[in-house]
């Protein structure tokens, strides 16, 4: 049954503060459980992100939209940016199911958009879960056109642990520091294409990643090396639920073959039972094959698929 909106109002903010995580969460709970899906919303990290951000850094630009019904929150859109300027702006929204078929995704949309414009963003990707009924058909009715889709993967931590653990020799890791954001940003084009303009010594103007920024925000990336030669890196994150998720994991093509992927997978997991994470989580895309055959022989399980649309 659907319910009426008697009291209606948007509230729309440039980051997230605790009582607003609250909400969020609560809705995205409601509507995962309801549809079955997942949602893609980076809540801790832009929590985290806001925590850290001085009164001189913070940003006039909106990404978080709220629809509320009274004192209920019953519709959310946010936009996410990873990577600095150069990168997509992301979007993702959710409706409680109660209030459906009245026109609040729309608006929510109508809006986010029209921030993202302003901004000139060269691409604007929206995530649903491919089993999400209604946000696919609401993609489709808008003409977003499909890009890729990502899997979610969990560890399942009893395969895992009966796992041949031994290691090439050799690797070291360390903290990457504010030095490296262009070796980062270097690596992250060669694994994931990334089409960042050439390198300007100004790295905050453009937008470059900071790992020392990234690590107030709850995102710690780490450099392998090997021989003193740089081979790869892994981000890791640590959810205040417990959660620890595995990101941007690569190794550099002239050193692939060597069993160095494993070694940093394995790094990366056993960094974050240290930090006592309770579920390990990574994303990989769907058509990455070898990563995606990697991860399932170290113990990950696919959960869920993340479509990406690009929308024009």
């Amino acid at each position: 049954m659907v319910k009426a909106i008697k009291g209606a109002y948007l509230k729309l903010k440039s980051n997230l503060d605790q009582n607003d995580y609250e909400l969020i969460h609560m809705l995205e709970i409601q509507c995962a459980r309801n549809d079955q899906i997942t949602l893609k919303l980076e809540l801790d990290y832009k929590l985290s992100d806001a925590q850290n951000r001085t009164a001189d850094t913070l940003i006039s630009d909106i990404n978080e939209f709220m629809y509320f019904n009274g004192e209920e929150l019953i519709g959310y859109m946010g936009i996410c940016s990873f990577g600095g300027i150069t990168q997509p702006l992301e979007i993702t929204g959710m409706v409680h199911p109660e209030y459906r078929r009245q026109g609040i995704f729309s608006k929510l949309m109508e809006l986010v958009v029209a921030e993202c414009r302003k901004r000139n963003a060269e691409e604007i990707l929206a995530l649903c879960d491919k089993k999400s009924i209604s946000g696919q058909g609401f993609l489709k009715k808008i003409s977003a056109v499909y890009k890729f889709s990502e899997f979610e993967m969990y560890l399942n931590h009893k395969s895992y642990e009966t796992l041949e653990k031994q290691q090439p020799s050799g690797i070291t890791f360390r903290k990457a520091v504010n030095a490296d954001a262009s070796e980062i940003t270097r690596q992250n084009m060669v694994y994931f294409g990334d089409d960042s303009e050439e390198e300007n010594e100004d790295s905050e103007d453009r937008g470059i990643l900071l790992p020392e920024e990234e690590e107030k925000r709850g995102m710690t990336i780490y450099i392998a090396e090997k021989e003193d030669r740089i081979i790869g890196k892994v981000n890791l994150q640590m959810s205040d639920g417990g959660t620890g998720g595995i990101y941007g994991l690569g190794v550099l093509p002239e050193f692939r073959g060597n069993g160095f992927g494993r070694a940093i997978l394995t790094f990366g997991v056993e960094k974050l039972k240290d930090a006592k994470a309770t579920e390990v989580m990574l994303q990989v895309a769907a058509e990455n094959g070898t990563a995606l055959n990697l991860y399932k022989s170290c113990g990950f399980q696919e959960t869920s698929v993340m479509d990406y649309f690009e929308l024009k």
